[in-house]
């Protein structure tokens, strides 16, 4: 089966290409997921709901296997010598859109210009703005600003859907002086906002594999969708890539096309340009890899948002009361003032749940993260040449020390937040939160974490002394909150063992200027060095945006899109 395209990958940045490049029935299109199929009429509650925390906790929407390492104390991960932990990468139609928290936001003009002076040529803000809008369908802002007719339909929780934990974070803000701003994707001053979703009228998850490749869309003849097949290799006639191998339902096929765009997201797509001969001429050559093109900065620059957390127990009336399915309402960006950082370079956000079961309905959180990371030498490499080994994956989240400052201020805030009083109205027990193996494990959906929890639940909701007893004994990690606040060096403890990124993996393979020996890609993501071949997806920023990635890389998709067509459609 010959076709003249083939996208390898179905997450967001896959299904936006496959519906724009086969809207013109002369292309003929076929895209390739190795995760199972998902449509409108097929789409399990789980998904569909506005709370996501069953969606991304269910490792059957996960690459099996994938670990990766956080940071490095020493040379090593901070839990242990070579300790990695599973990372939650969607193996899906859809991608990260189907099962992550639909946060629908932009990042800020900077971000754009930021990438056109890493040489991402017509990557600026006015070049972006364009595709930004032409993704959304915005049901509470209409207007020049914002999209009326794109495919995303967003929206934000009315306030009087607001959880009393949401009002009261909201109010604790301005006691603290931050603005109010009403548009979180066009205000782009320091302030909090209600967040933007990827939520329809009816509060129902919104994802690219259901609104790009709806009914009408999977109708025509020259798009093939083929899910549950993984591609395992990418074939060449010299240095044009002529197509790919896919391994489904146990047979191995072979496709070829014009042209091979790459959609597998930022720690896949360099691991198959890697396995192609494709990458760092001396780490190829150590694998026993022939180098096709040495290209340097194939799975170097890897990028995430660094994160932490405060959590902390909420009373009965404060909790989220099933007015709205979505636990994240209120969000806020602010400056640290840290030197060399720019405006708005930390990101503040609030949830009034933080698991599916009956404990997480009673356990609120503030996470602060790094907006605008100054680390940006994490990496992927291969373990092995072989198609089925996970790659191996560094973020080196804190390996610029200025990004473990703002954490620690970021810490610091939130407790002063926790500390005002509209939140001690709602909340009490404030304490370092970490996303432990123990919480990992108590987080998957099974009967016997159900049964566990609803009996803590009812716990947790008696005697004051008891709460206490069980928040210290089951919840409470080894960090202890008093003690992070007046002692720096125990609060560096706290980020060190907890730190995480956010799933917003980015930058491995970069846009960049012809002169630029670590740029994998130019401007419109064709690989350097050889023919046929292109990137679409997160891997290809030149630095994270300041924003959850799915509407960034749908834009990204479509602009790219946009230049393989050779003008809007």
């Amino acid at each position: 089966m010959d076709s003249d395209f083939i996208i390898v990958g179905g997450g967001s940045a896959g299904c936006v290409l496959a519906h724009r490049l086969s809207a013109n029935p002369a292309n003929r299109v076929i895209l390739i997921e190795a995760g199972r199929d998902i449509t409108e009429a097929t789409m399990p509650d789980e998904i569909r709901d506005a709370y996501p925390g069953k969606a991304y906790t269910n490792p059957a929407h996960q690459w099996p296997g994938l670990m990766v390492q956080s940071i490095r104390k020493g040379g090593h991960n901070s839990v242990g010598p070579g300790v990695r932990r599973p990372y939650a990468q969607a193996r899906i139609l859809g991608g990260g859109s189907t099962i992550n928290g639909q946060m629908a936001n932009w990042g800020v003009p900077g971000d754009y210009e930021d990438w056109q002076s890493l040489g991402a040529e017509g990557w600026g803000w006015d070049d972006v703005f364009p595709f930004f809008r032409k993704v959304e369908r915005d049901l509470d802002l209409p207007g020049p600003n914002h999209g009326t007719e794109g495919r995303i339909t967003v929206r934000r929780v009315p306030r009087d859907q607001w959880s009393r934990h949401q009002v009261a974070i909201a109010r604790g803000l301005s006691e603290l002086g931050y603005a109010e701003l009403a548009d979180q994707n066009g205000d782009w001053g320091d302030g909090w906002f209600p967040l933007v979703h990827s939520n329809d009228a009816r509060e129902q998850r919104v994802s690219a594999a259901t609104a790009y490749l709806d009914t009408e869309t999977r109708k025509r003849s020259n798009l093939t969708i083929w899910t549950e097949s993984q591609v395992t290799a990418l074939t060449f006639d010299g240095l044009r890539c002529t197509g790919v191998t896919v391994m489904r339902g146990g047979q191995e096929t072979r496709l070829g096309a014009r042209e091979v765009i790459l959609s597998a997201g930022a720690l896949h797509s360099p691991a198959m340009l890697l396995r192609a001969g494709i990458g760092p001429a001396t780490d190829l050559r150590a694998l026993g890899i022939g180098v096709r093109v040495n290209l340097p900065g194939v799975g170097r620059g890897l990028m995430d948002h660094p994160q932490i957390a405060l959590g902390s127990f909420m009373q009965r009336d404060a909790r989220m009361d099933g007015r709205t399915g979505r636990h994240v309402q209120v969000g806020m960006r602010y400056t640290s003032g840290i030197p060399d950082a720019p405006s708005g370079d930390m990101f503040l956000g609030a949830g009034s749940r933080t698991a599916w079961h009956a404990v997480g309905r009673q356990l609120g959180a503030l996470t602060v993260w790094v907006n605008k990371t100054f680390s940006r030498d994490g990496e992927v490499r291969l373990a092995s040449p072989d198609w089925r080994a996970e790659p191996e994956v560094d973020f080196r989240l804190l390996s610029d020390r200025r990004d473990m400052d703002r954490l620690k201020e970021g810490f610091h805030l939130m407790a002063r937040l926790q500390m005002t009083e509209a939140m001690r109205a709602v909340a009490d027990q404030p304490f370092p939160a970490s996303y432990t193996d123990r919480a990992r494990q108590v987080g998957a959906v099974s009967l016997r974490n159900r049964v566990l929890t609803d009996v803590m639940a009812v716990l947790l909701d008696g005697p004051t002394i008891l709460r206490r007893r069980l928040m210290q004994g089951l919840i409470v990690s080894q960090h202890d909150f008093e003690a992070c606040l007046r002692d720096d060096a125990a609060l560096e403890d706290f980020i060190t063992d907890s730190v995480a990124g956010i799933w917003h993996a980015s930058c491995s393979c970069r846009m960049g200027a012809a002169g630029d020996v670590m740029a994998v890609t130019d401007a419109q993501g064709r690989v350097r060095g050889v023919e046929g071949l292109r990137v679409c997806d997160a891997s290809i920023f030149p630095s994270v945006p300041s924003a959850n990635l799915n509407i960034p890389v749908m834009m990204c998709a479509e602009k790219i899109a946009d230049a393989v067509l050779g003008g809007l459609h």
